[in-house]
């Protein structure tokens, strides 16, 4: 049912509702962000090569992290249509096999880690840099078995509406990373002075801290106690897990397009000098922390929805899913007209030097135009989600991403010679967030018509079963 027939009362619940959902995980996910920011800048004090070894070492953890959280996602929907169907007794063993779950995937992203670090030996960095980006990897991909069972849990919670745990827990460990970076890296109070190596460890202390809280939380609390998924031991189930699998692999795919195109962007821009390079991570560093309000708007969204949906009402799951994709879209509003307004006052906050700021206040600019779209399209993927549907919005990313996206932006701005339609001038920076407006603003639209044709199929199935 379209927005303008509900009467505002209902529209005012759903927000308020969606909003109490999704603030705690706002301010979870903007600590998270944060942990990655402290270990930067940590590095970054103790020396160049620290800075630039770790940066190296945090550009493929990051795009795994964000690969397995894509994946670990599948819990999601599946504990939130139990929970909306009063299925209570059922949750425990979704979260038991998750976790099974888990366990794999994070072993997987263990070897992947290691294995990465091969790309290092065909990049031209010097030697001392090389040697400490594979350190980092090496230590830090000890945290990956955590934070794929942490993820599980933090979905669990998030899907029968505990969310504030997640955000006590996300600051906590922010303090901690404080901590454990100034001690490692700088080697305070008598320990070892690690340097940016120090971050790896800390980060991995960090994440095992998340996994452990949560679990002593969930222990403590009575909001778990009806579906306490720890009862009783039970092994890995061969259909449970591939089950899990065919809903979050499609996921990471989706999530994996999306941080890796960003990173392929990053790479291309280099051979623009220095000065486009610090612009270009400017925006793009700004640009994400607003991300964080869709971002978690959509994961509370996909609760509400799937809730809806297993409580037997399509029609209270389309209203919710269009309340929550309008809210996303009015707070993408409000921060595009923020950033627009602010785009030079927001640059020179990143940095001194003039042409850096002029050219970062440019490229926000085309960031606060793909913010509408960038907001509406996570905040109706996830809601597309919320009906167990992955496969399609998996294949809309990657051809807004990888077929429409980069292309475009090596079309604009690189200019190759050997193409007889390119700019006479290459765009540079400016022509990749060009398409990126581009790519974000056909996977809206097309994430936006399967919402509806969803929706609307799964209200005249209900109809005719009635």
């Amino acid at each position: 049912m379209p927005l303008q027939r509900l009467r505002s009362p209902l529209v005012r619940l759903e927000i308020a509702s969606l909003w109490q959902l999704a603030w705690p995980i706002l301010v979870g996910q903007l600590a998270t962000v944060g942990m990655n920011a402290v270990d930067v800048a940590m590095a970054g004090h103790a020396s160049a090569e620290d800075l630039a070894g770790v940066s190296l070492g945090v550009s493929i953890f990051h795009i795994l992290m964000v690969t397995i959280m894509g994946v670990m996602m599948s819990v999601n929907p599946t504990v939130s249509h139990h929970m909306g169907a009063g299925e209570l007794s059922r949750i425990p063993q979704v979260v038991r096999q998750a976790l099974w779950k888990s366990l794999g995937i994070g072993l997987v992203a263990m070897a992947l880690a290691n294995g990465a670090t091969v790309v290092f030996d065909h990049m031209a960095i010097e030697p001392v840099v090389r040697a400490l980006a594979k350190d980092f990897l090496h230590v830090i991909s000890f945290a990956l078995p955590a934070f794929c069972a942490y993820r599980v849990l933090y979905g669990y919670s998030t899907s029968i509406n505990q969310t504030k745990p997640m955000m006590v827990i996300a600051l906590l460990a922010l303090a901690l990373n404080v901590l454990l970076n100034a001690l490692l890296v700088f080697g305070l109070f008598g320990l070892p002075r690690l340097g940016g190596l120090g971050c790896a460890y800390a980060t991995v202390a960090c994440l095992w801290f998340e996994l452990a809280t949560i679990v002593w939380w969930m222990h403590r609390s009575p909001a778990y106690r009806a579906t306490w998924p720890f009862g009783r031991f039970e092994g890995p189930n061969g259909p449970g897990i591939r089950k899990l699998l065919r809903l979050g692999l499609p996921i990471g795919v989706t999530f994996f397009a999306e941080s890796s195109a960003f990173s392929l962007i990053a790479l291309l821009v280099a051979g623009f000098g220095t000065t486009v390079v610090a612009a270009h991570q400017i925006a793009l560093n700004f640009v994400s922390l607003l991300f964080m309000l869709p971002l978690s708007i959509g994961v509370a969204l996909l609760s509400r929805v799937a809730q809806a949906l297993g409580a037997g009402d399509p029609v209270l799951a389309r209203q919710r899913a269009w309340v929550g994709v309008g809210v996303a879209l009015a707070c993408a509003l409000f921060t595009a007209v923020g950033t627009a307004l602010l785009a030079q006052q927001i640059a020179g906050a990143y940095t001194s030097d003039v042409q850096v700021a002029t050219l970062a206040a440019q490229l926000l600019l085309f960031a606060a135009v793909f913010q509408m779209s960038d907001g509406t399209q996570v905040a109706v993927a996830n809601a597309v989600r919320a009906y167990k549907v992955t496969r399609l919005p998996m294949l809309i990313h990657l051809g807004a991403f990888w077929g429409i996206c980069l292309p475009l932006g090596c079309v604009l701005g690189l200019a190759p010679a050997w193409l007889p339609w390119r700019p006479a001038v290459p765009m540079a920076a400016q022509g990749f967030w060009t398409a990126l407006a581009v790519g974000l603003t056909v996977a809206a639209l097309a994430l936006t018509w399967l919402l509806q044709r969803l929706s609307a199929s799964r209200i005249g199935r209900s109809g005719r079963a009635a």
